[in-house]
């Protein structure tokens, strides 16, 4: 497992390019039959990634949980939330198996002690982006399509930012603990993904983008409001956003990006705006 401890914004201002990148960018999440996993400090969030081909593949393959975790399994005192973003597949949860297409979402509660991941063609297989936060109670195991997901549309042609955000594992959809994801599509000709700007004091973000063509890529925006940087991402890479910083992306062409919050609440508006003529 890969761990990735904190790190604050005053020091963050004198990070060199490969410094950022070491420190937020998650690559290579996806590896044939076996389980990537990348652990922020940042609200204690786990990113994972499972690309099943020959074979069903478990959560915890590779992963010593009681080192990494002190649980005796990893969703012990944990949620998770997947996203499929490859081909068809399905996961078993504690003997119950759900079926995911592209883009579909399983939402797993505290207390699930065997997930195990499966692709339905190993010619097209599937590619589960998961990410996990703490938990003190349990919830319920819920299957969730993109006709299950609240639809939130923002932004407009005239400021490059029109998008329908997808709100899927969100309290106004299903209860979970603190877990929120969601999937924002942007509209054709639109590249921010978040316009004016804002930062999450009380929560963090993690962001996977995907959909990018071969040979584009999306500026990730980051820093302090009055210390921008950016980060190039390629395609099915992710970015850890902690709660001090900007958090938006530029494309060469169009994507789609799926987001993750952790943290004090699950306010989806509870934002410290920044006006764009105060960016630098």
């Amino acid at each position: 497992m890969d761990i990735r401890y904190s790190a604050n914004q005053k020091d963050f201002k004198r990070y060199t390019t490969e410094e950022m990148r070491a420190e937020f960018l998650i690559e290579n999440l996806y590896v044939d039959d076996q389980v990537v996993a990348v652990y922020s400090h940042v609200d204690r969030m786990v990113t994972f990634g499972c690309k099943p081909v020959k074979g069903a593949v478990p959560l915890d393959k590779g992963i010593d949980c009681m080192k990494n975790f002190g649980t005796s399994y990893i969703l012990e005192r944990r949620e998770i939330g997947i996203f499929n973003i490859g081909g068809a597949g399905s996961i078993e949860a504690d003997g119950e198996t759900f079926h995911l297409g592209f883009q579909d979402c399983l939402y797993i509660t505290k207390g699930t002690k065997s997930v195990v991941f499966k692709s339905d063609d190993a010619k097209a297989p599937a590619k589960f982006y998961m990410v996990s936060a703490p938990a003190h109670k349990a919830c319920k195991t819920t299957f969730l399509s993109m006709a299950d997901a609240k639809k939130k549309p923002l932004g407009d042609e005239a400021t490059s930012n029109k998008r329908v955000i997808n709100q899927f594992i969100h309290p106004d959809v299903l209860e979970t603990c603190q877990l929120s994801m969601g999937l924002t599509q942007l509209a054709p000709g639109s590249v921010w993904n978040t316009m004016p700007a804002h930062t999450h004091e009380r929560r963090m973000e993690i962001y996977t983008y995907f959909n990018i063509p071969q040979g584009q890529a999306v500026f990730h925006m980051m820093g302090e409001g009055n210390q921008t940087r950016h980060i190039l991402v390629q395609n099915e890479q992710a970015v850890i956003s902690p709660s001090w910083s900007i958090h938006a992306g530029c494309g060469t062409s169009a994507y789609t990006f799926i987001w993750a919050m952790g943290g004090e609440n699950q306010t989806f508006d509870d934002m410290d705006h920044i006006a764009i003529s105060d960016l630098r």
